[in-house]
């Protein structure tokens, strides 16, 4: 009996002492309001506090670094950073990242065009053939938008870095059609006081869903299952929902 207490005692230390030396966990995201942002000098937005508050209750320390979305993946694929969100699923994201099972935050594809213009679309890209299009570098629109480009059923779009970037070229009429997830697109232009110069057109390109994915090359399967299992908690409890309704306000 004497040593079975101690056995236990033992192995209660070996886990004290995996939790207590837990190494920082390297998370790369983009500037993109209203999901993450930088304010004041520290990260914010309704996935960065999801994704922290998953985090906690796993007792992993993490920290969250804003960055081009290019140098992000390139970062997952070589594992110098252990974590992206919020990434779409791609089958050549895949070669290199380990997708949650779970979906961090559903997004929606829209299309933006200045006011003024007769831009229409009932949801076929193609018709759209004759106009030019502006997309954050390297980020994926989902198949239906990624695929128009790649068969050329569409021109190839103009690139920036951040999506306040993409916005301004928008209103400076360096492109007709400006592509973006509609929340971000709709924050941005807010902050920059120009919601009355754009429209959405609809319908909506794709609703798709989002992701953390983990480098491959870290082997941290065991912590992106660990992950899946707190975010579905956040979303029965309530703490999902309570989140993004309390920066829905603030924003």
């Amino acid at each position: 009996m004497k040593k079975n207490c101690i056995g236990l005692f033992c192995f209660g230390l070996m886990i004290y002492a995996v939790t207590a030396k837990a190494a920082t966990l390297e998370l790369v995201t983009l500037q993109y309001p209203p999901y993450q942002y930088e304010e004041k000098g520290q990260t914010n937005g309704m996935v960065v506090e999801i994704v922290k508050e998953v985090f906690r209750r796993m007792q992993q320390p993490i920290n969250i670094t804003l960055m081009p979305w290019a140098r992000s993946i390139k970062m997952i694929e070589a594992g110098t950073a252990d974590a992206i969100f919020t990434a779409y699923k791609t089958a050549e994201r895949e070669t290199f990242a380990d997708y949650s099972r779970v979906v961090l935050m559903p997004q929606t594809v829209s299309l933006f065009v200045l006011k003024g213009t007769e831009i229409k679309f009932d949801g076929d890209l193609q018709k759209l053939a004759g106009y030019s299009f502006g997309v954050v570098n390297k980020v994926s629109y989902g198949d239906v938008f990624d695929n128009a480009v790649k068969n050329k059923l569409i021109k190839a779009p103009d690139t920036t870095y951040t999506g306040e970037q993409n916005v301004d070229k928008l209103l400076a009429k360096r492109f007709d059609i400006l592509v973006s997830n509609r929340y971000g697109a709709l924050d941005i232009l807010k902050h920059k006081d120009a919601m009355d110069k754009v429209r959405e057109l609809t319908p909506e390109v794709q609703a798709i869903p989002s992701y953390i994915a983990f480098s491959k090359k870290k082997n941290l399967d065991l912590v992106r299952d660990k992950f899946d299992e707190i975010l579905l908690e956040l979303k029965k409890d309530g703490t999902y929902e309570k989140i993004i309704h309390e920066h829905g306000k603030s924003n």
